[in-house]
Order: C-alpha cells, then sequence, then structure tokens
C-alpha cells in the first residue's frame, strides 16, 4: 500500500483526479488526458516537471505553460490539497494504493504498449508485481448462460494450472468466471476495473486472494466513481495492454467486448485476438473472425496452451503500437532527480540500431550517440548504457515465451551478434532467464 505520495504523483492527482472522496467534487475543470499529455510534453521541453507546480518557484512554472494550459485553471486545481488529503486518507483506509506515470512501479507494460496514451494515474490494490507478468485476457458478454460460465471457467482453471495468470475487467458474467476458474485453482489473477474499486477491495471474496498476493485489483478511475461508458471503453486497452494473448468468449456486434476487440484487431494490435471455436457462435465472433480473429484451439494442457501464446501479431500503423514506433514517455525520469532526458525516436520499420542514429544530443556531453558510435566499439561489444536501458525495453516484452536469440534478432531487425550480446547481458544481471539445450531466453516466470 503507498503510505506516502511523490511531488510529482500529487501534483498530477490534483490536475486530473476528481478526488471525489467524501462527496467532493471540484467545480473546476480537471485535465483530460490530452490536455495532460500536452502539459507534460511541455514540461518536459522547458527542463521541468509537475512536482515544481508545488514547489516555491511555482508561479514560474505556471506561467511557462500559460500557453498550453489557462495559468489561472491550473492554480484553482493545485489549491485543492485539503481535498487530495482527504481522499488519500480514505484511499489507505481501502489499502488502495496510487502511481503515477512519473514514479519508477507505474506498470510498465501499460507504458510499453500505450507509451503517452497510459493513463496518468493508477489505482490498484493487491500485487503491483503481477501486473507486469502478463498472462491470457478473457473477455466476454455479461449476460450468458450457465453452459457459457462453466466454459469460461474452465479457461481460468487451465491458465491457472499451466502457471499463468487471468487478466479480465471484473464485470459479472464472462469477466467473473474466468478469474473465479483461476483463483478457486490457485492461480493469479488481475481485475482491470472502469469503475467501483473501493467497493471491490472490501468484498469478502475479494479479501484473502489480495492479502495472499494472489489478486491485483486495478483502475485508471477515481476508486469510488460509478459506471461510466467512457470509462468502460478506456478500460478495454489496459486489459489488452497488460496480456500476451487474448480469449473473447462471446459478444454482440456492439457494446464495449466488440469495440475493444476491434481496436485490437485494426488499430493497435497488442496481442493475439482468439474467439470461442465451439457451442454456438454469435454474430459477434463471426464478425471478429472476419476481421482476422483466430479460432481458440481448445487447449488441453499447458504445452498446448503455450501455442497461444506464441501467435505473431502483424505490426501495426497505430502511433501507440509498439511495433511502429517507439518514444520516452513524457512522465519517464520526472521522478527522479534528472530533469532532462536523451529524446529516443524509432520510425516504422527501424531498427533497434536506428536508437543511436535518432537519438537527440546528450543533456550532459552535448554529443549525439551518432557521433559517439564513431568512436565507440563496434556493435557487437557493450552497448552505450542508455541505449541499453531503452533496448531492454523493447526486448522483455518479446520473452513472454522462450525465444532464440535468431527470433529476437529478426524482431528487432538486428544483428544475431547484436542480440546476443543484449540478451546475455539481460540473463548475467537477472532480468531474464537462460535456458540450455536449446538455448532459449524468456523473462522471470515464463
Amino acid at each position: 500500500m503507498t503510505t506516502k505520495l511523490s511531488e510529482n504523483t500529487k501534483a498530477i492527482l490534483l490536475l486530473t483526479a476528481p478526488l471525489t472522496a467524501g462527496g467532493s467534487k471540484s467545480s473546476i475543470k480537471l485535465l483530460s488526458l490530452g490536455e495532460y499529455k500536452r502539459l507534460a510534453l511541455h514540461l518536459r521541453e522547458i527542463k521541468r516537471q509537475p512536482a515544481d507546480f508545488l514547489s516555491s518557484d511555482a508561479k514560474k512554472t505556471l506561467q511557462a505553460c500559460n500557453l498550453i494550459i489557462d495559468e489561472n485553471r491550473l492554480q484553482s486545481l493545485l489549491e485543492r490539497g485539503f481535498q487530495l488529503s482527504q481522499a488519500f486518507e480514505r484511499w489507505q483506509s481501502h489499502a488502495i494504493w496510487v502511481v503515477s506515470r512519473a514514479d519508477a512501479d507505474y506498470p510498465k507494460r501499460l507504458k510499453q504498449k500505450l507509451r503517452e496514451d497510459a493513463p496518468a494515474i493508477v489505482y490498484g490494490c493487491g500485487s503491483k508485481e503481477l501486473l507486469d507478468t502478463g498472462g491470457l485476457a478473457v473477455v466476454g458478454s455479461r449476460d450468458v448462460d450457465d453452459a457459457l460460465i462453466t466454459y469460461t471457467k474452465n479457461i481460468g482453471k487451465l491458465v491457472a494450472s499451466s502457471g499463468k495468470k487471468i487478466v479480465s475487467g471484473g464485470a459479472k458474467g464472462v469477466d467473473t468466471a474466468a478469474m473465479q476458474g483461476a483463483w478457486e485453482t490457485g492461480g493469479c489473477v488481475c481485475g482491470v476495473l472502469a469503475n467501483n474499486l473501493e467497493r471491490q477491495t472490501t468484498n469478502r471474496s475479494n479479501r484473502d486472494l489480495l492479502l495472499n498476493h494472489k489478486m491485483v485489483l486495478i483502475s485508471h478511475c477515481d476508486p469510488s466513481a460509478g459506471f461510466n461508458v467512457g470509462n468502460a471503453m478506456q478500460r478495454n486497452k489496459l486489459i489488452y495492454a497488460l496480456a500476451d494473448a487474448a480469449l473473447v468468449v462471446n459478444s454482440d456486434v456492439k457494446g464495449g467486448t466488440w469495440t475493444g476487440a476491434v481496436e485490437q484487431l485494426e488499430k493497435l494490435k497488442f496481442l493475439p485476438i482468439h474467439v470461442r471455436s465451439t457451442g454456438s457462435s454469435t454474430a459477434g465472433l463471426d464478425a471478429l473472425r472476419a476481421k482476422g480473429a483466430l479460432e481458440w484451439p481448445n487447449p488441453s494442457d499447458a504445452d498446448s496452451l503455450e501455442a497461444v501464446f506464441n501467435v505473431t501479431v502483424p505490426s501495426s500503423n497505430s502511433s501507440t503500437s509498439p511495433q511502429s514506433s517507439f518514444s520516452l514517455d513524457p512522465d519517464d525520469n520526472m521522478g527522479s532527480d534528472e530533469k532532462v532526458v536523451p529524446d529516443y525516436r524509432v520510425s516504422e520499420n527501424s531498427s533497434a540500431n536506428n536508437l543511436i542514429k535518432e537519438q537527440k544530443p546528450d543533456p550532459v556531453t552535448h554529443k549525439s550517440t551518432e557521433s559517439l558510435a564513431k568512436n565507440s566499439p563496434p556493435s557487437d561489444q557493450a552497448p552505450d548504457e542508455l541505449l541499453f536501458a531503452k533496448v531492454s525495453e523493447l526486448i522483455q516484452p518479446l520473452l513472454t515465451s522462450p525465444k532464440t536469440s535468431e527470433e529476437v534478432a529478426a524482431a528487432l531487425n538486428v544483428s544475431k551478434t547484436q542480440a546476443t550480446q543484449w540478451l546475455n547481458r539481460l540473463a548475467e544481471e537477472g532480468s531474464i532467464d537462460k535456458t540450455k539445450r536449446p538455448v532459449r531466453y524468456v523473462v522471470k516466470g515464463g
């Protein structure tokens, strides 16, 4: 549980969160995700961070941001300190933790997949470590018959017995059935909620799972917020970003399940989307097949389930796709003492080596990595530390299932020698596991 908020997180909460504890509501319009994104980028450009809004020099920061967001509006939002203290006290009483994109323990998968569109604030209860372990997303309609409830529970049981996690939306029907099947088998679950996080943390059936690190519940919405269609739609992105593969059990040609699956198939392409292949089909499942969804292969054991996670997803042209572009999140490193960080960009079809070519001048040496690279060892020698840190963020999401250095090299469009060197270093540092006979690399616990 969060016992203290970072100064950056305090500022982001004041600017973007309703802070509705005790029935209090702000009369000032909160910053939308788009507005906050523009503000965060501007702060980075002027070498400041959200915490500067709360410093003794806050007036200058407000004035410097006036062209992005009216400084009077910012000031009014920042004056809600008493509301924040009340809200935080209530969150603590429910064992709810809070992280912002400026915090080091913000879920890595959300940043890697959603980039600057990741929620500015994430609220949660339970083990944060579960958020970055992948798993199977199971989604579907709320109103389904007993046969589909049983079917979905069995999916959850298989996933749990195979040592993987269920990720779902926590709604009644398919979501709850998948999670129940997993936890009844001793597995781990992640519930991504669109409303009522506070209520779920006090639910008796969730309490022991949360305490025993078998469940994590998160939400991008205020913990006491009620249902909202827009929040539910945004929640879909988070479910898919936290998983490695997905199964749509049931869907109409409308609603949140349909919209979220179509967005993945046509735009984001974070992971392979499967649809139920047994029993009576629906118009929604048929339409998803037509859009490229895969038939669920009905695995019966851990080995056959593994094939579900080894499907290659075609790259997307979406700016948020990890395969089409990479950019440092506007809030990255805001929680550290360094306020100036290099800006990496990889354009579409670029290789990981282009991180070197497209890096802006280093703020300390005032030299670009491209110029430094001319006097550096060849690519099969130790890479620059900053480059290696960013490359490792690209490599690890590829290793949710064991892969060879050749497979990683092909995915990153680099030489096998370079990929092997990066992989061996990650293995030596304990970030990934390396198996022998044959040699494969995989994330911890993968």
